[in-house]
Order: structure tokens, then C-alpha cells, then sequence
């Protein structure tokens, strides 16, 4: 009896096994199908659609003297007085001559809207715009806006010209394919894919929101778009940490969500126009937290209230903002960014904290421009004068004055702190600082004293940095340096 039980069950089992093999090979056929999906075969085709947006930007200035025009010689090289008398006799010393530089930028308008990067075309006297056709259109710069480091040109076009939109960059997440596109090394149109490596990167900057990405991106790639799949531009290549100045696979790109409301300030206005609440701040931490009752870490803490919207509202040193015209406040970060992205004139719903309770204001959010402009850099009382020569990160720096820059062979209107000096133990030296170079920008912002590189460090301490981003020449040769902040 069992026998023939088991006899007649064994043909049951072999369409049962065949049914699971077939449905776990469908199965796997469609993983393959999935991943052949997330991973392209090509970009040709988004690149055809999107490549006649993309444009090179050329830039020229007129220089006095030979700025960066003589070889590089070691010194104490035996060739040095070679050159010195080679130079000397071509009299080259004072004829001003015309130097060029490259970049890269995108068009967002049939009408000839064009975005690229503030340090592309900053003090440039002559800008012109090559297009993927070939045809060459001078432009007019429209604004800039140095702390998120956008500008918006505009060419005159008889013809309607092939632009790209932005994207959500909210939306892009890590691990998602871009492309970015530009003008590397001065080697014309150039596409390199790669994947979104991070999010919300902040290098030094108070608006800073950069995509990380490992898509190469090299000097003259600068102000050129990182598209996502869709050909939407999802971010504006701005930055690059490297020690050697070329790509090694950590590129950032200023978020599209930041660069469309600046890019919509400049085209309106020919300027930005940012909200400002007149308050100092500083992030809550775990044992603040704890002492002030708080349930979590977060918000900003309010450390003072000089004379302004806030100090009007009757906003206190030691509130905790809690959320900011209905969205709740996580960090100093996040509060500046909500606050400059308001309305100048807004009034807004502020909750603080406040001795154990919360309590709403009414805030009419004023101009921060005209705020900054009206603060004097030196309080009144005065401070002492900075020192001829500091150390900071490891780097001596000094003062340019006119002998430095004879010594350098840098124009008259270059204005910065050189390097005198190198700790060869240091970061600094680490990412190529040398003796020599020229830091005109700190955190975005210009630079021509030790007490503004102070200033532009306390004010990254400040908003919780632990780097800042610095703008380094050598030789007329821009790259931004990301140092750590000393504690």
C-alpha cells in the first residue's frame, strides 16, 4: 500500500520542481532586465540632446608687466639669469600685454540666458561665448553673486538658441548617474559620466549646497553643467578637492535649487536680494541641549541680537530658534539658508525657546546686503593692527604690498595674502600650498589683510565649517584649496 502511494507521487514532484527552476530563471532574467535599465548602455543619445547648451567661456584681461608670462625657473636655478637678461632685453617688463582664461557654462534661455561661475569671469574685460556649433557670441555680464559663486551672462543672438532646464536637485540621490560636461583643460567639449558620491556637501560658504560627485571635472570645467539622465541640470561644477589641481574623483557641484533662485535675483535685479534676521547663532549640542531643557540637539542658538529685524521683534541672546516661517530649524546651516532664501520686507513666524517654554515672534526680515554694508569691519574702539606676517593652517602668510608683487610679478591690481612660507608637516603643504602663491579669497569672499582672513575664519567657525575654502593663484592659475579649520 504505501509502495505504490509513493510510485505514484514521484510524478508529481517533477513538475512542481520544473515550475519553481523556470519561475526562479524568469526571475533572474528580470534582475538582469532591472539592471541593465539602471545602467545604460550609452549616454550618446542624452549627450546629442543636451550638448549644444553647453558652451566654452573665454575670458581676456588686460595686465600690466608680464604677470605669469616668464618660464617657471627654480630659484637658484643657473637659468634663472638666463631668463632675467633674455626678459630684460626684450623689454617686456612694463608692456601690457592681454591674458586669457578658460571656462565653461550652460545656456537656461532661448534669448541667450547664460550660467556659468563667478571666479570664471570675475574682472575679465572682455568675455566671449563659443557654442557647440562652432559660432561665437560676445557677452555682457548681467550679475554675480560671489557667495554662492554664480554669474548670469547674456549674448545677443539672432537666432533662438538651444538651452537646458534645471532640475530638483532634491530629488538626486546618492548613487544616481550625472554627467558634467565643459571645457577641461582647454580642450573643448567634453563629457564625463560618474555617479552623485554625496549630498549636502558645505565647503566654506553660508549658502554652500554642493553634489559631490566622482564624474571627472578638471580647471576650465568650472561654471559647466552636471546633468541627470533626464537632461536636466541637477548642479553647476564649482569646486574640486585635489592635491595636484586635476581630477581624482572628488568634484562638487553647486546644487540647482540653490542656483535657481540666485540665477532669477540676478536676471530681475542684476544683484541678489537675501532676507536677513539680524542674529548671531551658534549650533545647539547634546550637553547644551541638556542644560537648557531641551528634548533634542537642534535649532540655533541665538548668542546675540544687535541692532535689527530681530532685536525689534524683541528676539534675546540666549533664544533657541526652534522653526522659521513654518519649517522646523535643524542647525545654524539650515537656518541661514531659510533665511536668505526668504523675501526681503517677509514678516515670518519665528518660535524660540525660551526659558523653558516656546514663544512666537513676528519678525520683518530685512536685506542682508545692506546689512553687511552698513556693519564696519572694525567695531568702534578699534582693534590692533594685524601683524605684517601670521601663521595660520601651517602657512605664513603676508600682506601683498608693491614690492611683493614686483618680487611675484603680479599686477597692481591683484590684492591678497601671499605665502612666505610652508610647514612641510602641515595640510597646507599636504594639498600643494607653496611659497609664492597668491590666496585672494577666503570662504568665498576677498581677501586683502590678515585681519581678513581672521574674520573669514571666525565667521566659518561661526556657522559650525570645519574647513574653509580657499581661492589660491599661481602663476594666474586659480584652484580652490579646502583647508581644516584649527581649533
Amino acid at each position: 500500500m504505501t509502495r505504490s502511494v509513493i510510485s505514484q507521487s514521484r510524478p508529481v514532484l517533477v513538475p512542481v520542481r520544473a515550475l519553481w527552476l523556470l519561475a526562479l530563471s524568469i526571475g533572474l532574467l528580470i534582475a538582469q532586465a532591472l539592471v541593465a535599465q539602471a545602467r545604460p548602455d550609452s549616454f550618446a543619445d542624452l549627450a546629442q540632446k543636451v550638448s549644444p547648451s553647453v558652451v566654452n567661456i573665454t575670458t581676456s584681461t588686460m595686465v600690466e608687466g608680464n604677470a605669469g608670462a616668464s618660464p617657471l625657473v627654480p630659484e637658484g636655478s643657473p637659468f634663472e639669469d638666463f631668463f632675467e637678461r633674455f626678459r630684460d632685453r626684450m623689454d617686456e617688463g612694463n608692456r601690457p600685454r592681454r591674458s586669457s582664461a578658460l571656462g565653461s557654462g550652460f545656456v537656461i534661455s532661448e534669448d541667450g540666458f547664460v550660467v556659468t561661475n563667478n571666479h570664471v569671469i570675475e574682472g575679465a574685460d572682455e568675455i566671449n561665448i563659443e557654442f557647440f556649433s562652432g559660432k561665437t557670441l560676445p557677452a555682457k555680464v548681467i550679475g554675480t553673486d560671489p557667495k554662492t559663486d554664480i554669474a548670469v551672462l547674456k549674448v545677443e543672438s539672432d537666432t533662438p538658441l538651444p538651452y537646458v532646464k534645471f532640475g530638483d536637485s532634491d530629488t538626486a540621490r546618492v548613487g544616481d548617474w550625472v554627467l558634467a560636461m565643459g571645457n577641461p583643460l582647454g580642450q573643448g567639449f567634453s563629457l564625463s559620466a560618474g555617479i552623485v558620491s554625496a549630498r549636502n556637501r558645505a565647503l566654506s560658504g553660508t549658502y554652500d549646497d554642493y553634489i559631490q560627485t566622482d564624474a571627472a571635472i578638471n580647471r576650465g570645467n568650472s561654471g559647466g553643467p552636471l546633468f541627470n539622465l533626464d537632461g536636466e541640470v541637477v548642479g553647476v561644477n564649482t569646486a574640486i578637492l585635489s592635491p595636484t589641481g586635476g581630477s581624482i574623483g572628488i568634484g562638487f557641484s553647486m546644487a540647482s535649487n540653490v542656483v535657481k533662485q540666485v540665477v532669477a535675483q540676478l536676471q530681475e535685479f542684476g544683484e541678489t536680494r537675501r532676507g536677513w534676521l539680524g542674529v548671531r547663532i551658534q549650533d545647539v549640542t547634546p550637553d547644551v541641549a541638556e542644560a537648557m531643557g531641551l528634548e533634542k540637539a537642534a535649532g540655533a542658538l541665538v548668542t546675540d541680537v544687535p541692532e535689527g529685524p530681530s532685536a525689534d521683534a524683541g528676539m534675546l541672546s540666549g533664544d533657541v530658534i526652534m522653526s522659521f516661517d513654518g519649517r522646523d530649524v535643524a542647525d545654524t546651516r539650515s537656518l541661514v539658508r531659510q533665511v536668505g532664501n526668504t523675501e526681503v520686507g517677509k514678516t515670518v513666524r519665528v518660535v524660540v525657546f525660551r526659558e523653558g517654554k516656546t514663544q512666537t515672534l513676528r519678525v520683518t526680515l530685512g536685506r542682508r546686503e545692506e546689512a553687511e554694508g552698513a556693519i564696519p569691519v572694525v567695531q568702534p574702539g578699534g582693534t590692533p593692527e594685524a601683524p605684517e606676517e601670521k601663521s595660520i593652517f601651517g602657512v605664513t602668510l603676508q600682506p601683498l604690498d608693491d614690492e611683493v608683487r614686483g618680487q611675484l610679478e603680479l599686477d597692481s591690481s591683484v590684492s591678497g595674502l601671499v605665502v612666505t612660507g610652508v610647514d612641510e608637516t602641515s595640510e597646507a603643504f599636504e594639498k600643494g600650498l607653496r611659497a609664492g602663491d597668491v590666496i585672494t579669497e577666503a570662504g568665498q569672499q576677498k581677501v586683502a589683510s590678515i585681519a581678513d582672513m581672521d574674520a573669514r575664519i571666525a565667521e566659518a567657525r561661526e556657522a559650525g565649517r570645519r574647513s574653509i575654502l580657499l581661492l589660491v593663484r599661481r602663476g594666474g592659475d586659480p584652484r580652490f584649496v579646502a583647508l581644516g579649520i584649527e581649533e
